[in-house]
């Protein structure tokens, strides 16, 4: 059968469901959202959660706080369901041979309007007094930061697209993007054929070897990463904020009352999206446990209460890529998001709309993410880099 529609979002991740709210609230009629299994099933429902401004590089400080507004009010701004917001508040830990590079950041992420700031190991404690902290090292604080639930956001928007007009086809996975004279004409699925001419490309950790098959090669790799959570001695830790500790290579935040999710920024591996391990290895808690019980030393006596593993579509500079495809009219590509996505979708889903209808991307700069950046040699670095993995 075939279908007729504006626009076709093939991916129903966050950020494909974030695009296509978008779409709709701009007024594309009927845009179509494509998704190969359920909502959030790929890297949205094995994310973290975690929400923080800390970046080195200017387009992703600024889509972080972008999205942050979003998520401090998202039933007034979009609404469609809880999505979990806590507020937290996020502090960053930096060894001493790095702490140029945070002040550098800091100024950065200021004169963009992000609330955050360097605190002295005092102030540090006053915030967090279960933490050990280093003599040598620096702090940095975000008050506002905190964790929201990934699959909530990808069903709000999803929620709140289909009020306005959209379609979202689950179990329909995207098997070719049909291109003519150069231009978008249709999506193809084992079952429908959808007539467009825009189509967004965000299929995650598929993007490689779905771009592949139609003639676009990119650096990008699924990678695997493991997370998993403690049942934390409420007597002696009954709170913390989140944190990514640059020292001790782990990112950490509190989830419920009484537990502590903890990832780490060093262990990865390639992975196929279609047959990677999802459970939580003992090798990975044996590393990284003890990593966390330096900086939070009760910790060393909590429970292990459970963990998973999801998978990144990584980049050569972990920076994602949002752009249109020189030379097919109507393609778009959105993915590469290094573990960022879910904290940047909100902003995201904004300025492809705006990339689609108005040509150009208005509320974030986004030109250091076109795809040609990799042909050019023209990567996202920076002399102080953290790779903060959440």
């Amino acid at each position: 059968m075939t279908v007729t529609t504006e626009a076709v979002i093939i991916g129903g991740g966050v950020m494909g469901a974030s695009i296509l709210y978008n779409l709709a609230l701009r007024g594309v009629e009927t845009p179509v959202l494509l998704e190969r299994d359920t909502l959030g099933s790929g890297s949205t429902g094995r994310s973290s959660g975690a929400i923080r401004m800390h970046y080195s590089t200017e387009v992703n400080a600024r889509l972080a706080w972008e999205s942050l507004a979003i998520f401090k009010n998202f039933e007034e701004i979009v609404g469609g369901g809880d999505v979990g917001w806590v507020e937290t508040g996020y502090m960053l830990f930096v060894p001493e041979d790095s702490i140029d590079g945070l002040r550098q950041n800091i100024a950065m992420q200021q004169s963009v309007g992000i609330a955050t700031q360097i605190v002295s190991r005092q102030e540090a404690q006053e915030l967090a007094p279960a933490f050990e902290l280093g003599e040598t090292e620096a702090f940095a604080w975000e008050p506002e930061s905190g964790h929201g639930d990934p699959s909530g956001v990808a069903l709000a928007y999803s929620t709140r697209a289909r009020e306005l007009g959209a379609r979202v086809v689950l179990e329909s996975p995207a098997t070719s993007v049909e291109i003519d004279s150069g231009k978008v004409v249709a999506v193809t699925t084992a079952t429908e054929r959808y007539e467009t001419p825009i189509a967004v490309v965000a299929t995650g950790p598929w993007s490689s070897r779905f771009l592949a098959d139609i003639g676009i090669e990119l650096p990008l790799v699924a990678t695997r990463h493991e997370v998993f959570l403690l049942r934390r001695p409420l007597d002696r830790v009954p709170f913390h904020p989140g944190g990514g500790d640059m020292s001790n290579l782990i990112y950490f935040r509190p989830e419920g009352s009484d537990l502590t999710l903890v990832g780490n920024g060093n262990r990865e591996e390639e992975a196929d999206p279609d047959a990677y391990n999802p459970r939580l290895t003992m090798d990975f808690v044996e590393d990284i446990w003890p990593r966390l019980a330096k900086r939070i030393p009760a910790i060393a006596d909590a429970e292990l209460f459970t963990g998973y593993a999801g998978l990144y579509t990584t980049t050569p500079d972990l920076h994602p890529i949002v752009d249109r495809v020189d030379g097919i009219e109507g393609l778009y590509i959105c993915t590469g998001f290094s573990g960022h996505g879910f904290k940047l979708s909100p902003a995201v889903g904004i300025v492809m709309a705006e990339l689609i209808l108005d040509g150009e991307s208005r509320t974030v700069d986004i030109s250091t993410l076109r795809m040609s950046r990799f042909a050019e040699g023209d990567l996202n670095t920076t002399t102080y880099s953290f790779r903060v993995i959440a």
